[in-house]
């Protein structure tokens, strides 16, 4: 197999940096960005490299960073601006290789294999870091490795540490640059998982990597074969471009203003996010078979589920996704207070003809829909709304206000 050159490009601290170029008296201070600096429960979705130095973090709950930094500059989020500025960083990428796949909205892998950039990764690298900061304002660390899984963990792991922002993680160097790392820093290890791992006596990325893979399909399957091929460094997915235009699902998520005890409450946010996912199906004009709730937790009670439900009719109709979507919260809820929630239609199609069922009615009101998407597009998304979203557990209103979660 050709040996291959994948980068993946961070961009540092990218919602903090795109304020600091827009607004540049911001430049010598410590900046973060939170979702609603009105809220002191609100969280830091972003820090400047300043910031940091003072102790804050990512995810940190607002109160808690300006207890660190009295003087932190707090700033609210602007999604569409930095989904431009992502779009344009992945067009100067796309000047190197048409092999460009968005991670995220501040990383992107690209592939440079059969390039003329392919014959120095480093000095390529260092090119690309100069363009983006002369065009952009924005610092980018770059990992580089054989495969996507290597380049990540070069970019996360080793990168983000050293003063040039560039790391080469190479596959004869594991054992001394991979492998010490603690289980945790794996990419696709969460807390469950770092758990069930230190009960099998692995505590770190070699350890996992050295693990007879038998043992460890026996215990978790094929995802314990695929987290010790990461540890390895295996990875043959290739760089994907448009890998996240084929639609598979449409899912809206929601992180709530403050812990909900009430199963009322919490319902009539499911319901909200069961308008709103279906809102965006009948915009794709895609219909879906099956539903799927996330309920998480607070940090201190981090309980939570995630389960599917599968249609009798393919659907894109609120009232029908709320329904099956309260059937899994019902059925699965232990009753311990809730933070966020994540609903989504799963194995969407086309909407351009349905199998109908001669012994099940059609539940959908595919007129009314209509009606209510065009009051939307007109108006503004809380033009209409169901009553409870006005009690004070609804979230719609505020909801409004924002793209992507966050406030315009």
């Amino acid at each position: 197999m050709m040996k291959r050159t994948v980068f993946l490009i961070d961009m540092q601290s990218f919602y903090a940096a795109v304020e600091k170029v827009y607004d540049a008296h911001l430049a010598d201070l410590p900046v973060v960005v939170a979702g609603d600096p009105e809220r002191r429960s609100g969280v830091i979705l972003a820090a400047c490299p300043i910031a940091k130095t003072y102790g804050v973090q990512t995810a940190e709950a607002l109160w808690e960073a300006e207890g660190k930094c009295p003087q932190l500059q707090i700033v609210r989020p602007r999604m569409q601006l930095y989904v431009d500025i992502s779009t344009q960083i992945n067009e100067l990428f796309l000047t190197y290789t048409d092999q460009v796949e968005p991670f995220s909205v501040d990383e992107s892998f690209i592939e440079l294999t059969g390039t003329p950039h392919e014959t120095d990764p480093e000095e390529t690298a260092k090119k690309l870091q100069e363009e983006i900061y002369r065009q952009f304002g924005i610092v980018a660390r770059i990992g580089i490795g054989e495969t996507k899984i290597l380049a990540k963990s070069a970019c996360d792991l080793l990168a983000k540490k050293r003063p040039d922002g560039i790391f080469t993680l190479h596959k004869g160097r594991l054992e001394h640059d991979f492998w010490p790392f603690p289980i945790k820093k794996l990419f696709g290890i969460g807390r469950k998982m770092e758990k069930h791992m230190h009960s099998a006596g692995i505590r770190t990325i070699g350890g996992l990597a050295n693990t007879p893979l038998k043992r460890l399909q026996k215990r978790w399957g094929i995802n314990g074969e695929l987290l010790w091929q990461y540890a390895n460094g295996i990875d043959p997915s290739p760089v994907t471009p448009n890998t996240h235009q084929e639609k598979k699902s449409v899912g809206h998520g929601m992180t709530l203003p403050k812990d909900y005890t009430k199963q009322a409450d919490i319902l009539v946010v499911v319901r909200e996010l069961a308008e709103e996912v279906a809102r965006r199906t009948r915009s794709e004009r895609l219909l879906g078979r099956q539903i799927s709730l996330g309920v998480r937790g607070t940090y201190d009670t981090p309980d939570g589920f995630s389960r599917q439900i599968a249609l009798h009719m393919p659907t894109n109709d609120g009232r029908v996704i709320y329904r099956a979507a309260r059937t899994l919260f019902e059925r699965h809820w232990n009753g311990t207070p809730v933070r966020s929630l994540s609903l989504s239609l799963d194995k969407v199609e086309p909407d351009a003809f349905r199998q109908l069922n001669l012994f099940d009615e059609l539940e959908d009101q595919p007129a009314l829909n209509r009606t209510l998407d065009t009051l939307k597009e007109r108006y503004g998304a809380d033009a209409i709304m169901y009553a409870s979203s006005l009690t004070d557990a609804g979230q719609a209103l505020e909801r409004a206000k924002k793209i992507g979660g966050h406030y315009k």
